[in-house]
């Protein structure tokens, strides 16, 4: 009698389930190693492979090093100069001058930004050497490899800081924009240069549009474009960002184009519980991971309703549906936002709307160029040229918008603030949702 009560039998389970979480937590800290290991601070020297498509910046490369002895926990983080280049799967003999533990820099857990992606030192004054290949996963040492030379088509074909722009729209690479970061981050624009959920959409469109011109069967499409979406992701480097983007961005999608609401938060949760099991950290540790999931829960339920409310808006150019998409991803973020970064973009709305109708034909005249480029050079240019004016005037909107006065202003607020804001939202929700 005692176990057939409902009640009961949900505190049983949410007790389970709480407790495999905490167990998986305690996994996850107890795999990057403890100080105990004070033994291996100072001055070490350690054989590995490099386990991670190096983070190639204007003052360096950074390369993430697992070590083949088991007695180092976790992985090691190397700050290096731009030569000699060293990439995936390379084995190395690395001496370090200092192997040190992480720690945070004043308000910013930098240990625990490094803990999310398995990284338990830090190498200072490194000196690397390679002597062998083999490690890591033969796949992605093509895919890299093949990625690395998809960027010297890109840099062939455009200068920067349009050179890095493009790059960020294709794979991701931020290396190369210089200031044109800061402006991006000025305008609320950041997320166009940045793998997420509305680059991966793209792509999942434009796979979607082709497969209806070629009458392709549906079932078939799906799985073409599932494939092509798996591609895209692996050729980016498949981190773990990148790997949310997708799943994500391919749900937001499915969502709007089979308009399959009904039971799409238990699709959502499921998604999320999932990322979260696999990497406990991120619930905590990755501003990231966390806005993901707050702009997909702006897109799915809120943007539907500004939506009706803007029915004043045209539909041509997708102007109503990327003015909902902003201002529902904005007003779901914008709380954790002010908190993580204390900076509010004002013209962000604004910028948003000018430039996101532009971003699928740019990303697709340069995928056409950098595909024909290996075919024919001269007429890949011409591709490029015509790419190189929708970029220009991207550039010339976050130019103009990030040099006004009032563009953004520096505000931040308490943690505590930031929960009664979404628990104010959660109420509104269900309020106007009647």
């Amino acid at each position: 009698m005692f176990w057939k009560k409902t009640r009961v039998r949900t505190l049983f389970f949410l007790g389970i389930i709480f407790l495999c979480g905490f167990v998986r937590v305690i996994y996850a800290f107890w795999s990057l190693g403890s100080n105990a290991e004070i033994q291996w601070y100072g001055e070490h020297r350690v054989t590995g492979y490099i386990s991670a498509e190096p983070d190639i910046r204007q003052d360096g490369v950074r390369y993430s090093v697992t070590p083949k002895e088991g007695s180092i926990k976790g992985k090691i983080y190397v700050p290096y100069d731009q030569y000699p280049v060293f990439h995936y799967g390379d084995v190395v003999d690395v001496r370090c001058g200092r192997l040190e533990k992480p720690e945070p820099i004043e308000d910013f857990r930098y240990d625990m930004y490094l803990a999310r992606f398995g990284i338990s030192y830090i190498c200072r004054s490194p000196e690397i050497k390679k002597i062998g290949e083999g490690g890591g996963y033969k796949l992605f040492v093509n895919i890299f490899s093949f990625k690395d030379q998809v960027a010297d088509r890109v840099n062939r074909l455009w200068h920067e800081p349009y050179a890095g722009f493009m790059a960020g729209l294709l794979y991701g690479y931020r290396g190369g924009l210089g200031s044109l970061n800061e402006l991006f981050a000025k305008t609320g624009v950041t997320h166009i240069i940045a793998i997420s959920g509305y680059n991966i959409t793209i792509v999942a469109t434009i796979l979607i549009t082709l497969c209806i011109h070629l009458c392709v069967p549906r079932k078939r499409a799906f799985y073409f474009v599932v494939t092509g979406i798996v591609f895209f992701v692996l050729f980016t480097g498949a981190s773990a960002s990148v790997v949310r983007a997708g799943i994500m961005g391919v749900l937001v999608l499915f969502a709007q184009q089979r308009g399959r609401r009904r039971n799409i938060h238990s699709v959502l949760i499921c998604t999320v519980m999932i990322m979260v099991v696999h990497n406990p950290l991120v619930l905590l540790w990755d501003a990231g991971f966390q806005l993901s999931f707050l702009a997909t829960v702006g897109l799915l339920y809120i943007a539907p309703i500004i939506e009706q409310k803007v029915c004043w808006l045209p539909r041509s150019f997708g102007l109503r549906e990327s003015f909902s998409s902003t201002i529902s991803a904005i007003l779901v973020t914008l709380p954790l936002i002010l908190f993580q970064f204390g900076r509010l973009s004002v013209v962000a709305p604004v910028v948003n709307m000018l430039i996101l109708c532009t971003i699928p034909f740019i990303m697709l005249l340069g995928f056409f160029g950098v595909v024909v480029s290996f075919v024919s050079y001269p007429l890949a240019k011409i591709i490029s040229w015509v790419a190189w004016f929708g970029m220009e005037y991207v550039v010339l909107v976050v130019q103009f918008f990030s040099s006004l006065p009032f563009s953004y202003v520096d505000v931040h607020i308490p943690l505590v603030f930031v929960f009664f804001c979404y628990v104010g939202g959660f109420f509104f929700y269900q309020k106007i949702k009647k």
